[in-house]
């Protein structure tokens, strides 16, 4: 409607004023029904047809769209293992820091596991007490062998020598008697060492890597101990939180709940266009939004990236062929941030919102190499985008009265 009135200043208005006044033409008798159309046909044609030019001027170099929302990051709450909750530790809404224990699960079996794992580490400590009692003995058997060792061979030498000094004053018996017992001694000193040797290696290197293993495995019961107390993983919120005591929960099947990030949703709008509006959306182009959750409040807006993808397009490999034909026409998604640095703070997370977005040639325009004719059009496309803007005016300032009082609600 705003676009015919503005056609009908350059159309039909100058007509009518001229057959008015300027031929003195009056309603009722020469302005009829009839001769209204036939003598302003042409300018009703013109103002249509410049109608339609306008519109499609404005929404093709100044795009809108009403599906634009304010969306925001929400992070699940899910254990790390399946287990039945023992305890809650938070309301069904409430802020959360991070590192906060949301709830607990059943964890008589991990401490099972580390009250065993203790234990075990206890037992390997009082083994290696008794290994070092062990290498004790096996230090006094071995003096015993070496002294037991050295009588025998002293008794020998000294046959040994009396047998060479007197010849059959030592019966030959006794000397190979004392031979063998000298071999004895020997071979229990060895046996003395290798035992002490087994209980020296049992200390320093068995039951401490025996003590490393119990550690080990006290630590690994410690983690699966800490993995029943479930934390928040950043600071936010949670919302609906309706997690009761008793309630089986899985990471891959059943998550407790969702726990939305502190900030989320106050950085960006995403908003859809039409595909037709591709070569003209870009990063740095200025927009306006008005949300539902804020009326009456036009935001000023800059669009930072425009995704190269369009959504509906997307597929996985599979066993079945794709057919374009039951595809659904998609949107360009554009991100748009706001220029004030709380210029969202007031809109609440989620909401729905219209957004426009404004073509601007001054760079082209101020070009020197820009001709007269091209920067004139430049202009007045950069110009049109002051009708668009007035609509978004009176969409935000008849949003509440459409909502409130024509929804029918």
């Amino acid at each position: 409607m705003l676009e015919l009135m503005l056609c009908s200043l350059f159309t039909l208005v100058p007509d009518y004023l001229y057959r008015r006044y300027g031929q003195g033409k009056r309603f009722g008798r020469e302005i009829t029904l009839f001769s209204v159309w036939f003598e302003l046909r042409w300018g009703i044609i013109g103002c249509l047809m410049l109608t339609i030019g306008l519109i499609t001027l404005i929404f093709y170099f100044h795009p809108s769209t009403t599906s634009a929302m304010l969306f925001f990051r929400t992070v699940p709450i899910v254990p790390e293992i399946p287990g039945r909750v023992a305890e809650v530790k938070v309301d069904f809404s409430a802020p959360v820091t991070k590192g906060t224990v949301l709830f607990t699960l059943d964890s008589s079996k991990q401490q099972a596991a580390i009250e065993a794992a203790r234990r075990k580490s206890a037992e390997v400590d009082a083994q290696l007490v008794a290994a070092k009692v062990e290498v004790t003995k096996a230090e006094a058997q071995l003096q015993q062998a070496n002294t037991d060792y050295q009588q025998a061979k002293d008794e020998l030498d000294v046959k040994t020598e009396l047998q060479r000094r007197n010849p059959g004053i030592v019966p030959q018996r006794d000397i190979e008697k004392l031979q063998v017992a000298v071999d004895g001694r020997q071979a229990a000193i060895d046996a003395a060492m290798a035992s002490r040797q087994s209980a020296e290696t049992r200390v320093t290197t068995l039951l401490p890597a025996e003590k490393d293993s119990a550690e080990a495995a006290l630590a690994q019961a410690q983690v699966e101990y800490d993995k029943t107390f479930v934390r928040a993983g950043v600071d936010g919120r949670v919302e609906q939180f309706a997690l009761r005591p008793g309630d089986i929960v899985n990471p891959l099947m059943r998550p407790a709940g969702v726990l939305i990030p502190e900030g989320a949703g106050k950085r960006a709008l995403q908003a859809g266009f039409g595909q037709i509006e591709a070569q003209v959306l870009k990063p740095g182009m200025i927009a306006e939004a008005a949300c539902t959750s804020v009326p009456w409040t036009i935001i000023p807006m800059v669009i930072t990236s425009v995704q190269d993808y369009i959504a509906a397009g997307q597929f996985r490999g599979g066993e079945q062929l794709i057919d374009a034909s039951t595809a659904r026409p998609g949107t360009i998604l554009a991100f748009l941030e706001p220029i004030a640095t709380d210029g969202l703070a007031d809109v609440t997370a989620g909401s729905s919102c219209i957004v426009n977005a404004y073509t601007s040639n001054h760079e082209v325009i101020a070009a020197k190499e820009t001709g007269a004719v091209h920067g004139f059009v430049l202009h007045a496309i950069d110009t049109v985008g002051l009708v668009h803007a007035m609509l978004l005016r009176i969409q935000a300032l008849l949003l509440p009265i459409k909502t409130l009082v024509l929804s029918g609600h």
